[in-house]
């Protein structure tokens, strides 16, 4: 596919790296020319050095024949602007990031009338991502294939006293019948694991299986969250403003600590249902002073990673069940894994999974069989959703028998209504829906996965 891409910001680098590794044709727009250069030596794309809403520097990166055309700038009105001329002078496919509280609500209409395909916000997508992940707050991260969360996917880090340290996956499975271990991540190696693999303190496991199994496997393991009803929350910028509105119709109790005097009486104003203190919540004499220990969770969301860091660090120190902490720059991610901090959200890494997947639903129009993609474990493992077509060589087949390539593993099916976790007994069938993880990058067909 042709892809035209604005902006070479964080959002801008992860889908030129993941695209270009798809064998995409992409050519990036970059005013900033040194880091137009940079992205030019990583990654084998075209450049144009330029505005992305000036009319000439579009018609010179080839806009008229691109089939996706993605504007990802930190300006919201340039990638709106940039998204209208793209379709105007013949993109295909257009979206455009905004992250303002007042472009979200483009309704349809609206939206198609300007000639925007896809607008996408990254924190209102980190909010959503939040809310899930406080339905189920003994998770590290939550991901969930079905509307009713009937095979979530998610990650657990195992503890010393684990029951599990020392048991090989193939007596995990005897333990947690319909639970599946689809990845593991030691340290900084991620790898789709076999039946004797024996699992380590501190592996990171992520497991899928049913909502009431998963929380006997925590629960067995000691790694117990009581239900979050109170939420402490540093800082008042977008995200933590989004997490109020996706939470306004829960009995939960929110805190929230903004040392900007402004943003503290819109939130007072705006969200009266929450207690704002206007302090510098990141001070461990204000943490006290608010009895932030009484909170079942604590999320770090200013606009400083570091500080956001320490804060979740002190919050564990005070025993608080939950922390979640923001950070912006993905290479810090490692880093909040080995100080052990809990869970961790980043925006901007959020809404470029979210453009993939969008990407993927339109190669699936294109031939492509994927129906959607989700990245997990530092972005080295995918799962993928696929559909079983007639002409498919896996059907009928037990999947013990199946000759798969090594890093690919079945993770569920979907038959008519009914989830199943498979084992080697287990066949695929026509019109299954089925949930692969694997390593292997670009895959389009579930046939690829063969021998």
């Amino acid at each position: 596919m042709n892809i035209v891409i604005v902006g070479a910001g964080k959002v801008g680098q992860v889908l030129c790296h993941d695209l270009s590794h798809e064998n995409h044709n992409i050519t990036l727009i970059e005013i900033n020319s040194d880091l137009l250069e940079e992205m030019l030596n990583e990654h084998d794309i075209n450049g144009v050095v330029g505005n992305g809403s000036s009319y000439e520097i579009q018609v010179e990166a080839g806009v008229e024949k691109a089939d996706i055309f993605i504007a990802v700038t930190d300006n919201d009105e340039l990638n709106l602007i940039a998204a209208v001329l793209a379709k105007n002078i013949g993109a295909e496919t257009t979206i455009a990031r905004a992250r303002k509280e007042e472009y979200i609500y483009l309704n349809g209409p609206v939206r198609r009338s300007l000639g925007i395909n896809y607008i996408v916000n990254p924190e209102l997508e980190a909010a959503e991502y939040i809310r899930r992940l406080i339905t189920f707050p003994q998770a590290i991260s939550y991901e969930s294939f079905t509307s009713k969360d009937e095979a979530p996917i998610v990650e657990m880090r195992v503890s010393p006293d684990s029951n599990l340290v020392g048991k090989m996956l193939i007596q995990f499975r005897n333990l947690y019948k319909n639970i599946l271990v689809c990845a593991v991540a030691d340290g900084d190696k991620v790898f789709i694991p076999n039946g004797d693999y024996a699992i380590k303190s501190g592996d990171h496991l992520f497991v899928i299986g049913p909502i009431e199994e998963l929380s006997k496997l925590f629960l067995e393991n000691k790694q117990t969250t009581k239900a979050i009803k109170s939420i402490f929350i540093i800082g008042g910028g977008l995200l933590s403003r989004y997490i109020l509105k996706v939470l306004n119709d829960t009995n939960i109790k929110i805190k929230l600590v903004e040392k900007d005097r402004e943003k503290a009486e819109y939130i007072s104003l705006n969200f009266p249902k929450v207690e704002v203190i206007n302090d510098d919540g990141t001070s461990s004499k204000t943490l006290k002073e608010q009895r932030a220990d009484q909170y079942d969770a604590l999320f770090a969301l200013t606009g400083i990673d570091e500080e956001n860091m320490i804060v979740s660090m002190v919050a564990q120190k005070y025993n608080i069940g939950k922390t979640l902490t923001k950070i912006s720059r993905t290479e810090l991610n490692d880093l909040g894994d080995l100080i052990g901090l809990q869970s961790i959200v980043t925006p901007k890494r959020i809404i470029a999974d979210k453009i993939l997947q969008k990407i993927r639903a339109l190669e699936n129009s294109q031939g492509s069989n994927v129906e959607a993609l989700y990245k997990m474990a530092s972005d080295q493992v995918e799962a993928l959703e696929f559909i079983v077509k007639e002409t498919s060589k896996v059907t009928g087949i037990k999947l013990k028998d199946l000759p798969i390539k090594n890093g690919n593993l079945l993770a569920f099916i979907k038959r008519n209504n009914e989830v199943l976790f498979p084992s080697g007994e287990d066949t695929i069938e026509v019109y299954d829906r089925v949930i692969l993880i694997t390593q292997n990058e670009g895959l389009n067909e579930l046939d690829e996965i063969l021998l």
